[in-house]
């Protein structure tokens, strides 16, 4: 009986009739039409006749209301579309095809494959829009993500889960470091999202950042600078919902963003597009709104993890712009690029004084910590005194702590930095960080305060035997700086 009175309500809610609307006027980036009856994110086809027969169409999605018409943003140009169109409503919001058949493909903003060889037997739909995972049912961040770069892995740890930003100006090797992450990690999945690049650069990443091997466990997500708004504002939240999607699989996901300026740019054009009014540097309300609702939706889950590296291209190299300043007090760390280094051939140009990684402390042993903290305060100390070191003006026995750090610091700048073409294991990353102190990382068997999983030990790696590096701590005492001279 239940069942047929359920049946009975789905038939007095289903529609038995199609409901049209029609194009009154197109303004920019926007459409706007009477009718059809829609919900906010509804997906219309707008008809390039008047009649609604022409199987020629452009999609668009409802972004507002004004005076009773419906406010559109088309997914393509708008070329073709007059006043007079017939507009359909859907019905549906934007929906993505998910699967394990995407790895190794490239997809356009909305989930749309450019290659045409993916099989969609296996191909399921997500949500483009969807809600964070309940802050209560995330698990804690406790294991180690190795990305193989040395300067990352030793100084400003990343765990899995973790989201952190990469932050520098134009040029000063964002993509390169991501190339080397996508390559090197031991992720699962890598979900690459490319929004707002030059057309130029995207089969360069692919072919010589990310590489093939690379790009066999990885889905990459692209919307180059021509495409609408409207597409490299969706191509962030669909690289996140295939990365939702390899989420709830149970694997540990690498969701590497260039760039989330690009996404804040996308959605500025559509809320100034819409009537949002311009507030900090012209960008309106919901750039602030959506920026934490898209960075929330990373992180752990009860099932797996994504890991959240989001490029942001510093304007004008000033680190307190406003989508900088908000992209670092959302996230979970930072990895400052400076353009400085960049000039002396130190690459990957990090400013590690300048980076940091929020849960670094929870996720490696004491010992690794204490390497860590004291290789930072050779680099502060020898930066301090590096004006008087380099005119003369400073004499050797003056200060220990300078002494110190002018011995030491070749060997901090050698262990900083790596070829893109290097690939380092954890463990053989940590043997060298203790190396610049001229000591070796050993294990303690009895602690257990770090902890990775996965190990390959095919891992290219100079040491002779593979650390178990959950069991990575050892609290020997150490003598301090003052000491060792």
């Amino acid at each position: 009986m239940l069942n047929e009175t359920k049946k009975y309500l789905q038939l007095l809610n289903r529609q038995y009739y199609d409901c049209y609307g029609k194009v009154a006027k197109v303004v920019g980036l926007t459409i706007e039409s009477v009718g059809p009856e829609a919900k906010l994110n509804d997906l219309c086809r707008i008809y390039l006749d008047d009649s609604g027969n022409n199987a020629e169409y452009v999609m668009a999605e409802v972004v507002g209301f004004r005076d009773m018409r419906l406010i559109l943003m088309p997914f393509d140009n708008t070329e073709g579309i007059s006043v007079g169109c017939v507009v359909k409503n859907t019905g549906k919001p934007l929906m993505v095809k998910v699967g394990d058949s995407l790895l190794g493909h490239t997809v356009d903003g909305i989930g749309r494959p450019t290659d045409d060889v993916v099989e969609y037997d296996d191909l399921k739909e997500y949500p483009v829009d969807a809600l964070p995972p309940d802050p209560m049912r995330r698990s804690i961040i406790h294991d180690v993500l190795p990305l193989g770069v040395k300067a990352v892995d030793g100084l400003i740890t990343v765990g899995k889960g973790q989201r952190i930003g990469i932050f520098a100006g134009s040029g000063v090797g964002k993509s390169t470091l991501l190339g080397m992450f996508a390559r090197n990690t031991r992720a699962d999945v890598n979900v690459v999202a490319l929004i707002g690049e030059r057309g130029r650069e995207v089969r360069e990443f692919i072919e010589r950042d990310l590489g093939e091997e690379g790009m066999k466990r990885s889905v990459v997500v692209v919307a180059t600078s021509d495409k609408p708004a409207l597409i490299r504002n969706k191509a962030a939240k669909t690289a996140t919902a295939i990365a939702e999607y390899f989420r709830d699989q149970g694997k540990d996901v690498l969701l590497m963003m260039d760039s989330l300026t690009r996404f804040s740019m996308a959605q500025r054009e559509m809320g100034l597009a819409s009537g949002e009014p311009p507030v900090t540097r012209g960008y309106p309300p919901s750039v602030y709104s959506e920026m934490p609702k898209i960075l929330e939706r990373a992180g752990t889950s009860d099932k797996g993890s994504i890991t959240g590296l989001y490029t942001v291209l510093v304007d004008g190299d000033d680190f307190n712009e406003p989508i900088t300043d908000t992209a670092r007090s959302i996230l979970d760390g930072h990895i400052m690029l400076n353009r400085r280094l960049s000039h002396k051939n130190h690459y990957p140009a990090i400013d590690i004084l300048q980076s940091i990684s929020r849960v670094m402390g929870a996720i490696t042993s004491e010992r690794h910590k204490e390497l860590a903290g004291r290789l930072k305060t050779v680099m502060a100390t020898y930066n301090e005194a590096e004006d008087l070191i380099n005119i003369g003006a400073y004499k050797e026995g003056s200060n220990k702590d300078i002494d110190y750090s002018i011995k030491k610091i070749k060997e901090v700048n050698e262990f900083l930095c790596q070829k893109t073409t290097e690939k380092f294991s954890f463990e053989n990353e940590l043997n060298l960080l203790a190396g610049v102190f001229d000591e070796e990382y050993e294990v303690n068997n009895n602690l257990n305060t770090a902890s990775i999983d996965n190990v390959d030990d095919n891992v290219d790696s100079n040491v002779d035997d593979d650390i178990d590096a959950t069991e990575a701590s050892d609290f020997i005492d150490e003598p301090n700086i003052q000491e060792e001279i």
